[in-house]
């Protein structure tokens, strides 16, 4: 049995990793969040309109907090246009009215609001977190619609610019409110997406069309001025499509507010309705507990222990498969069901095997055994039979390996896992704390299972194997493929050959880089772990529905 008692402090070098680390979130952030930068801006107050964000501010009511999604959407993609900060979109879940709504509001700093390959994938993503927790929307659209010289790229598939309306529509049907407002442009197939909302509201000055002035006229050759076309005062007079018009953007944010708050509320989720008063969670920096570069070892209890509420932790089967921790607690009041990867070395008890007593082998944290994988897919049954949300703690190498391994059923035990995973059917939120490497993230929720909601810390690693395996792997096959080729490479080439697959590689482990592609929903700090976990709990609980579970062929 591996030692329980709480870790040692970190190691100084750990602690100023850290505060590197977070300083450069933070300015990564803050760079971001610029959109096309302070000359932009001032173009857009000089139309004397706010910027994405500053209409973000006035929406959410005073001092609740925005918890914005997809930060680093775009994130070092579309160098050679400019790029893309942020999506050319800001999306999160706010506070309107004391409800959380789902904001979506493009950024016409970044490319005038333009939908590039990535801003319609994040919408959708948006969109589709709000359809999974019935999450009401508010879209606050200022957009030129779709980037033309990359129209291949956004237009046509599935998860591409179509697929907006597509969930627009659904969400409709199923009675999830939906309100737009539009606040600048709103042209071309852009155009049906606030229109197919519940309500729609126009700022004067505004223009909303299929096609604008000049494309009317190559077009057909018609002569027509912008307002006369799809002016706010057209659009509400004469073609009726408008709801409400408003004379500029604070008029039209009130005028938001004030509908929002008529809405009524539907019923809670069933583990919503067992929710009792929130008991603070112990106080620990979190920092402290785990290392940034996982050099040291650490009792993923001691992590749970510190983001529960009273440190409270019901564990299931402590002894069996200990490199998962499986447990109940509650969080914020929720109930919450965890599934966590041990990072401690375990000394393992295994049959005798004929032999009197017991055999012995050293188990590494982070890898999952097949007794680990029986042990958390029996788990996530017993939490989806409870109906209680399950939040997974990812810091996994992977499956083990090896002949032992595979003759214990390995391949079987995961697919079982995976399975539950897979099927379940309560809300499932994911923390990437450190690796989440190969089959270990399939296992671990990752964003291929579902989740309602996955973040990830700064230092995560996102990958199908660790750095180091991937570079020698990597550089085995170019080498190999240099000596078919006549050109065996010398000492010197294979160090410069080892150096650059490794520097590419150790970029595409970065949460970053995951975070551009949208593989996790934001990079999150640390400490600020629980009160995510709390306001993804909070975002859940608005869907009432729990479909019946069924798993299917289920191994044994």
């Amino acid at each position: 049995m591996p030692d329980h008692s709480p870790s040692a402090p970190a190691h100084p070098a750990s602690v100023s990793t850290w505060a590197t680390e977070l300083a450069r979130l933070a300015a990564d952030q803050q760079k971001v969040r610029a959109g096309g930068g302070a000359k932009a801006q001032q173009r857009q107050h000089e139309k004397n309109r706010l910027t994405a964000r500053e209409r973000v501010g006035q929406l959410c009511d005073d001092g609740a907090p925005f918890d914005e999604l997809m930060t680093f959407a775009g994130y070092g993609m579309y160098e050679e246009v400019g790029g893309c900060p942020s999506g050319g979109t800001v999306t999160g879940i706010g506070m309107v009215q004391g409800r959380p709504w789902m904001i979506i509001a493009n950024d016409a700093t970044v490319k005038a609001g333009a939908f590039f390959p990535i801003t319609a994938k994040k919408v959708i993503r948006a969109q589709t977190i709000a359809l999974e927790n019935h999450l009401p929307v508010i879209y606050l659209v200022d957009s030129a619609g779709v980037y033309l010289p990359m129209q291949d790229e956004i237009f046509p598939d599935q998860d591409d610019f179509g697929r907006v309306f597509y969930l627009n529509a659904r969400m409709s049907a199923l009675g999830i409110p939906q309100i737009a407002a539009i606040m600048g442009n709103c042209v071309a197939g852009g155009a049906y997406l606030p229109v197919m909302c519940d309500t729609l509201i126009m700022t004067e000055g505004s223009g909303l069309y299929l096609a604008g002035p000049a494309l009317v006229k190559a077009a057909i050759g018609q002569v027509v001025e912008s307002e006369e076309l799809g002016g706010a005062s057209m659009h509400s007079a004469i073609a009726g499509t408008v709801d409400y018009k408003e004379p500029d953007d604070q008029h039209a944010l009130a005028r938001v507010r004030a509908l929002a708050d008529l809405y009524a509320q539907g019923e809670l989720a069933p583990f919503a309705r067992r929710r009792k008063d929130t008991v603070p969670a112990p106080q620990r920096d979190l920092t402290s507990l785990v290392s940034f570069d996982g050099s040291k070892t650490y009792d993923v209890r001691d992590l749970i222990k510190s983001i529960t509420d009273g440190g409270e932790f019901h564990e299931f089967k402590p002894e069996y498969g200990e490199t998962l921790v499986c447990g109940f607690s509650r969080i914020g009041g929720y109930p919450v069901a965890f599934v966590a990867n041990q990072r401690t070395v375990i000394k393992k008890k295994l049959k005798s095997g004929g032999e009197p007593g017991l055999r012995t082998r050293i188990e590494v944290g982070g890898v999952i055994y097949g007794d680990s994988a029986d042990k958390a897919a029996r788990f996530i049954l017993d939490a989806n039979q409870a109906g209680v949300p399950l939040v997974f703690l990812s810091d996994v190498t992977g499956f083990m390996v090896g002949r032992d391994s595979e003759q214990e059923g390995i391949i079987r035990r995961g697919a079982k896992l995976v399975n539950a995973v897979s099927n379940c059917v309560v809300p499932k939120i994911t923390i990437i704390t450190g690796g989440s490497f190969g089959a270990g993230n399939y296992a671990m929720n990752g964003k291929a299972y579902a989740p309602r909601f996955i973040y990830a810390w700064p230092s995560a690693k996102y990958a199908v194997m660790s750095g180091n395996a991937a570079a020698k792997t990597l550089l085995d096959i170019q080498v190999a493929a240099l000596k078919r080729s006549g050109h065996p490479p010398d000492d010197e080439e294979l160090q410069k050959l080892y150096d650059e697959v490794k520097a590419k590689y150790d970029t595409e482990l970065d949460p970053r880089y995951a975070a551009s592609r949208l593989w996790v929903d934001d990079i999150i700090e640390p400490n600020d772990t629980r009160d995510r976990i709390i306001r993804a709990l909070d975002a859940c609980a608005q869907n009432p529905r729990q479909e019946e579970l069924k798993v299917g062929v289920f191994q044994v």
